[in-house]
């Protein structure tokens, strides 16, 4: 017969197990709403949210403009389009990637700045997310610039229910209307008052939920990266008649312009043209690596001065034919000597000239009878007085003839 003692052991041993499990199954599912996640552990859910859907725990009702409902289609099933799922990364700077109207923004700013202090709740629990103070708040969103999504872009909404908030992964419609900072990144939905931040890529496989509309591809998804330095204005899309608005950061849409430099490219190019998910686009094929040139043959080398033109290698050039008039000499290397060099004597025609002599090689006194030469040829023939000499005679160019040897310099 089991004992009372043993009996009470295993019913206390078993309450503890059951409470153990009811604590494990609070915490995960506690955890699933703090991250918005209701996948299992292999995949995770992203939502789909149209562009005029407030979605999950708004913080405010919509001050977006009144802007058409897309025609929502079925909910994706379970797993569709997570093979092909790609997601863009794209700078925040670059141009064309909002759109707006001229002098219209597309967001109430004041009106969503009363909407969020008028709840002291929602207004902490909204700094807190963008990382300021609640009395902040109107300032934050008037320096937000107003503008619209001009493709399906992934964040991180953050839902507010019973007093706590939720993050999850959404992807916006295209077309929705959006605050962005002086960096480029969203961080309000107007159609809910929401903050919103960076997306969390996912590495695992990705299950789409919510109400997907007409056009909507998952291969054709972007994610705002923030841009390198903050800007003072934006150049975005009027989509009222396809041309550039230069769009001053702030809530100020009253100073839109044409800007001065427009970006080099119309604003109709699609941002993820060609669409990796369509259909009549041309899969890319592997060339062939191509063959190398006739003229120059990978690996072959042509020789200097072949002996037959029909043993030269293909791709080799024939041997070049001299010109008569310009042959060089056989005995000519074309390099030219380091060694003095001279004329040679007896060509017709040729004035043969002194040999070459470095200066270096002669001495001292070979140089200073030189010098004595040079002087007994400029006073040769003349006197102190630099007249003739008396005899002396003259040749028939007038100059004095030569008598001989001349006589020895006296000095």
């Amino acid at each position: 017969m089991r004992s009372p003692r043993r009996f009470r052991c295993a019913a206390l041993a078993a309450l503890t197990a059951g409470a153990l499990f009811a604590v494990a199954g609070c915490d995960s599912a506690a955890d699933r709403t703090t991250k918005g996640t209701t996948g299992t552990a292999e995949t995770e859910d992203v939502l789909l949210q149209p562009l005029a859907e407030p979605g999950p725990g708004p913080f405010t009702k919509s001050t977006a403009r009144q802007t058409p409902s897309p025609s929502a289609t079925p909910s994706p099933r379970e797993g569709d389009g997570s093979a092909t799922r790609t997601v863009h990364r794209v700078s925040g700077a670059v141009p064309g990637l909002y759109g707006g109207v001229r002098s219209e923004a597309s967001c109430d700013v004041e009106q969503q700045a009363r909407l969020l202090t008028a709840d002291q709740d929602k207004a902490r629990a909204f700094a807190e997310k963008a990382g300021i103070e609640a009395v902040q708040i109107p300032g934050y969103l008037r320096s937000l610039t107003p503008v619209t999504l001009r493709a399906d872009t992934q964040v991180t909404n953050h839902g507010y229910s019973a007093g706590s908030v939720t993050a999850f992964q959404a992807v916006l419609q295209a077309g929705t209307a959006v605050l962005v900072d002086s960096k480029g990144l969203p961080r309000v939905r107007c159609a809910c008052g929401n903050p919103l931040e960076r997306p969390v890529i996912a590495k695992r496989q990705v299950t789409h939920r919510g109400e997907r509309w007409t056009g909507y591809d998952p291969a054709r998804i972007l994610a705002v990266d923030p841009g390198v330095k903050p800007l003072s204005s934006l150049i975005i899309v009027d989509t009222a008649d396809n041309t550039w608005i230069e769009r001053a950061v702030g809530d100020d849409v009253g100073r839109d312009r044409t800007p001065d430099d427009p970006p080099p490219f119309e604003p109709s190019v699609d941002l993820l043209f060609p669409s990796p998910a369509r259909p009549s686009d041309p899969a890319p094929t592997e060339s062939a690596p191509s063959a190398p040139s006739p003229a120059e043959p990978e690996g072959t080398e042509c020789p200097d001065s072949p002996g037959d033109p029909a043993e030269l290698p293909p791709g080799c050039p024939p041997p070049m034919e001299s010109d008569p008039g310009t042959e060089a000499p056989d005995d000519f290397d074309g390099m030219p000597s380091d060694e003095p060099w001279e004329m040679e004597e007896g060509e017709p025609g040729v004035v043969p000239e002194p040999t070459q002599v470095s200066p270096g090689e002669l001495d001292e006194g070979e140089l200073d009878e030189l010098d004595e030469l040079d002087e007994l040829d400029e006073l040769e023939g003349l006197d102190e007085s630099g007249e003739l000499d008396e005899g002396e005679q003259l040749d028939e160019f007038g100059q004095p003839a030569d008598s001989g040897a001349p006589e020895p310099f006296a000095g």
